[in-house]
């Protein structure tokens, strides 16, 4: 049994500066008299809720640090999961792209690092759950993808389709794109060489594969396209009848909200312009954006500013996407910016996210949840800072001051 004394606590609807007793990985009590247990002093911090992160591929760069330079599978999970326990995320769905294309995204590479992530669960400090993110014309990964859905990896499905994007015309904005198997999608010239030069490139050094060799291969791929909304309907079926929750990726239409709620995927992830977002509120869809977006105050790549749905009441989840320090760090600049009260913004990072992925036993604190419970130095007009980390009740991560 612990205690923390004092703390400013971010409770369900109100802050509140008390004391939160836990015992048996779950909030015992809030309030109450003499603390009991040990007694952690908690004055001048903030106690919240931990984080949970929806999606999370910042684990990339503990795989490759340098293009091409791989690192051992054991070493970069052990990594990555000490960065989340220093950066108050209690809950992680690492989104592991399943991909045609070899190298850092491969579908084998990412089998090694599910597996990897399941042999390491006794050793590893926060719950480090997967995200299938599954590019739709990637056949080869249904297998592996069917071995994830039965295996104890409790995963999240992600629709992705990052090639029709890159073969869309190029009088067509990324945002401007039609839904990705409408008819009336406007398609770049299959032989032009600003394919290779200004859209693959950097894809083909990802893969390892000389540029030459990446054409050919997306041009084999690219012939599967009319198979490719029966390969989702099949495979979103499956997820539907294990209870999985499921996620569109980078929506630009209404129409494509539409397409994959029918599937029963009701969670819009980074979507790019206003009409699917509007689209998603009115049908009680769930609503992510980046979070590295809030903190630059802005999409990198033009789309909708997360600032601003925050605002609007527009934003159920912010994710970590490629920085995990980005979460706290959004909660600090949307606070600053006074987009949103405190406890709403706290919400986007803990509650919110729980609730999207269905993870009702987490969240909040409050009497019987799971204690994943965050420790925050955040003195006025000052970045907040993680003091420390606890997973079920269990000290993920502590950190002391030098003064």
């Amino acid at each position: 049994m612990q205690t923390f004394q004092g703390a400013t606590v971010y409770l369900p609807g109100e802050i509140a500066e008390t004391n939160v007793t836990i015992a048996d990985g779950l909030i015992a009590e809030i309030g109450g008299g003499a603390p009991e247990g040990e007694v952690i002093d908690a004055r001048g911090l903030i106690l919240a809720p931990a984080l949970t992160d929806v999606h999370g591929d910042a684990f990339e760069r503990q795989v490759m640090p340098r293009p091409g330079v791989y690192f051992p599978m054991e070493t970069a999970v052990l990594e990555t999961d000490r960065q989340l326990a220093a950066n108050g995320i209690a809950t992680t769905y690492h989104s592991i792209t399943l991909s045609f294309e070899p190298g850092l995204r491969s579908v084998d590479r990412g089998r090694e690092m599910m597996q990897t992530i399941r042999d390491l669960a006794p050793r590893l400090l926060v719950e480090n759950r997967i995200q299938l993110r599954w590019e739709t014309f990637a056949f080869e990964a249904l297998e592996t993808i069917d071995w994830a859905l039965d295996a104890p990896l409790s995963p999240s499905l992600a629709f992705n389709d990052h090639l029709s994007m890159s073969m869309r015309s190029f009088d067509t904005k990324i945002q401007d794109r039609q839904f990705e198997h409408s008819p009336n999608y406007a398609l770049a010239d299959p032989y032009d060489p600003r394919l290779a030069t200004l859209r693959h490139e950097k894809h083909a050094a990802r893969a390892g594969l000389a540029i030459d060799d990446y054409m050919s291969l997306i041009e084999r791929v690219w012939a599967r396209r009319s198979d490719v909304p029966g390969a989702t309907q099949k495979l979103a079926g499956k997820a539907r009848a294990k209870g999985v929750p499921m996620l569109s990726h980078d929506d630009t239409q209404v129409e494509t909200r539409q397409h994959y709620r029918a599937m029963g995927v009701t969670v819009a992830e980074f979507p790019m312009t206003m009409a699917p977002i509007e689209d998603a509120r009115a049908n009680g869809d769930t609503i992510i954006f980046g979070a590295p977006n809030a903190v630059r105050g802005g999409s990198h790549i033009g789309s909708i500013a997360a600032g601003d749905m925050v605002e609007e009441g527009l934003c159920d989840v912010l994710a970590s996407d490629y920085y995990y320090p980005a979460m706290l760090a959004a909660v600090d600049r949307l606070d600053r910016e006074k987009r949103a009260d405190r406890s709403t913004l706290w919400s986007l990072v803990s509650t919110g996210p729980a609730r999207a992925m269905q993870l009702d036993d987490r969240g909040e604190i409050a009497v019987g949840q799971r204690a994943d419970l965050v420790l925050v130095d955040w003195p006025d007009g000052q970045t907040p800072a993680v003091q420390g980390t606890w997973v079920a009740g269990r000290p993920a991560y502590r950190a002391q001051p030098a003064h």
